[in-house]
């Protein structure tokens, strides 16, 4: 990232996500698609970073956006939703940008079905957010542009990844 460039993060979100705010809200919260991206818009910006949205209930359009972002985007901030526990071209994507990721969950899937504990992007992930609701967001994008705007990787990070 050269020095004049504001840096980028790129937030991901899957299946399912659109209907966050009506979907299952004893699990999900009442806030919207639109409130997470508002939250993460706005704790970038505090960083002087920006962010790009993009929502899909399609895995190949979440690997084609993944792919997209290596030229200009700093960092990925991704709740693949269910494809999470299924999706190995997710996680082979993650690792061929070779960009900073975090994986972010609203609810504790780790108190959920014993399906929701698997997860594939874990593995090639800086670090991992479950169960904080959509704050989980805001403590994703704080951790990536804290450390893209100190210009030092995020912690865990290795060379390459």
């Amino acid at each position: 990232m050269s020095p004049e460039r504001t840096p980028s993060i790129l937030v991901v979100n899957g299946p399912n996500l659109n209907l966050l705010g009506t979907r299952e809200p004893a699990v999900y919260g009442s806030a919207t698609l639109d409130d997470v991206i508002r939250l993460a818009t706005e704790t970038a910006r505090a960083h002087g970073c920006t962010v790009t949205a993009m929502q899909s209930n399609h895995e190949g359009v979440i690997i084609d956006a993944i792919h997209a972002a290596r030229p200009g985007t700093d960092a990925i901030v991704i709740n693949a939703g269910a494809l999470t526990h299924t999706s190995i071209a997710i996680r082979d994507a993650l690792a061929a940008v070779a960009l900073p990721v975090v994986e972010v969950h609203i609810s504790n899937v780790h108190r959920r079905e014993e399906f929701r504990h698997v997860s594939y992007i874990s593995g090639v992930a800086d670090a991992v957010i479950v169960g904080a609701g959509i704050d989980g967001y805001r403590l994703a994008v704080d951790h990536l542009a804290s450390r893209l705007t100190a210009g030092t990787p995020p912690q865990g990070a290795s060379p390459g990844k």
